[in-house]
């Protein structure tokens, strides 16, 4: 003979029990996992800039240079005005094109400043990524470590 046993003592069936907690850890998952993908642009923005902010270094990508062709030298000064202690300034300026290894970018960047009239002379680097076989083997050749 079987034992009644009162409401209060009965278990839960083990089928019930074992596949809510699973099913909960893997909503739990997927919840993270896309609040992790949808909100990875921002993450990495984040700190990049916090990094940058720590360190004191550039944070590439953020500024961007535009080359634009002019028809004439006074199309070039219309669109060349620039802004500078509180006033617009329009200037005659020439570019000066350096080529160098990446290895030796900051101590030019040292020199120019050093000699340079402005107090913020405008220096910017573009690594090279691909061009002329023969050009690049001739900067190469050209252009010494010091």
């Amino acid at each position: 003979m079987q034992e009644n046993k009162p409401d209060c003592y009965q278990r839960y069936p083990k089928d019930t029990m074992s596949s809510a907690v699973p099913r909960s850890g893997f909503v739990v998952f997927c919840v993270i996992l896309v609040l992790t993908l949808t909100l990875y642009p921002v993450l990495k923005t984040l700190s990049v800039q916090i990094h940058s902010a720590i360190t004191g270094s550039y944070v590439a990508g953020y500024h961007s240079v535009l080359l634009v062709n002019c028809p004439t030298e006074q199309t070039a000064r219309d669109i060349g005005r620039y802004y500078w202690k509180g006033e617009i300034r329009d200037a005659s300026e020439i570019l000066l094109l350096v080529r160098t290894r990446t290895s030796l970018v900051q101590r030019l960047v040292a020199y120019v400043k050093a000699v340079h009239p402005y107090d913020i002379p405008e220096i910017i680097s573009f690594p090279i990524d691909d061009g002329s076989q023969h050009y690049l083997k001739w900067m190469e050749d050209a252009v010494i470590d010091i």
